[in-house]
């Protein structure tokens, strides 16, 4: 990856040069794009831990009036990534049944201990909820993302949203920053995407491969896939509505009514 003589990134320059702290350059982000991009995140960006995606690249050329080409190419290097290092090896196990599926996302959930994002709108299988639910309650220090595209389409995913608001509030802070972050993104063109992924696995449910009704299918992901879920997933967050509130849970759902 291409740094300065000082190890530094472009991206780390620029902020520097004006003096900023990553909750000052943030904060400036945000009110570009709208979205809610912590200073963890912009850091893990600095340093080329995790790569940015368009819409914060295009917000961060503009916040900082360079190109993209000059800021990104810490992240953009030729090397290969741990990742496609891994190649197909990410892959730990196909799963061909409705059974395998819920199992194995339940077993994200109940193995997290550091993250915990799930995406999508449409879930309502009861074992798998309870899992997210027990791991937020088990584990303080886990940092839970659940991302909305658009309200819930079933009632048993309000119900569940409203008890990991029982749970927690996403207000409150454990280590310097919350751990409970429910979002809706409301862009009318974002495509709803479906995975739960944790630190060291990760789920991401296929079209059958059966026939033509439902989504009983899927892959279950190893870490170095993991991680790259997890950031998809904040950084999905940093560009939703954050639902902070039971109110704001209701709010949403009787809008779908």
């Amino acid at each position: 990856m291409t740094r300065g003589t000082d190890g530094d990134s472009a991206l780390k320059r620029e902020r520097t040069a004006r003096n900023w702290t990553l909750d000052q350059a943030a904060a400036n982000l945000n009110a570009i794009t709208g979205g809610a991009t912590d200073p963890s995140l912009m850091s893990a960006w600095e340093s080329g831990r995790r790569r940015t995606g368009k819409r914060n690249r295009d917000a961060l050329a503009q916040l900082y009036r360079q190109r993209s080409a000059v800021l990104f190419a810490h992240q953009d290097g030729t090397g290969a990534s741990v990742l496609e290092q891994a190649g197909t090896d990410v892959v730990h196990r196909l799963l061909t049944r409705w059974s395998d599926l819920v199992g194995a996302m339940v077993e994200v959930a109940s193995t997290a201990q550091e993250w915990l994002v799930v995406t999508g709108s449409r879930s309502r299988e009861k074992s798998y909820l309870a899992a997210i639910e027990t791991a937020v309650a088990q584990v303080p220090d886990l940092v839970h993302y659940r991302v909305l595209y658009g309200p819930p389409h079933h009632q048993e995913l309000t119900d569940h949203l409203l008890r990991l608001l029982e749970l927690r509030d996403p207000r409150e802070r454990r280590n310097g920053h919350p751990t409970l972050r429910i979002g809706v993104v409301e862009q009318p063109a974002a495509m709803e995407r479906f995975f739960v992924a944790s630190e060291t696995l990760a789920v991401v449910p296929l079209p059958s491969l059966h026939g033509a009704d439902g989504f009983d299918s899927g892959v279950l992901l190893g870490p170095e896939a993991a991680v790259g879920l997890v950031q998809h997933a904040r950084e999905a967050w940093a560009s939703a509505r954050p639902l902070h509130t039971p109110e704001a849970v209701l709010a949403l759902t009787q809008r779908e009514k």
